[in-house]
């Protein structure tokens, strides 16, 4: 998770700092696989919530 904070913060400095327009399409797609990871963490923690 670190790794995609990482590379979010980069691409974010390139594009809001820059106007980098590659740099956007790479935080879109780091925020898409953040709201992915989110969602999975969230099933987990509900999963082990219920099993109890």
């Amino acid at each position: 998770m670190h790794e995609l904070f990482t590379a979010f913060e980069n691409d974010a400095t390139h594009f809001y700092d820059k106007g980098n327009k590659a740099a956007r399409i790479r935080l879109r797609n780091a925020m898409q696989e953040l709201k992915t990871l989110a969602q999975e963490i969230r099933n987990e923690v509900t999963e082990k919530k219920n099993a109890k």
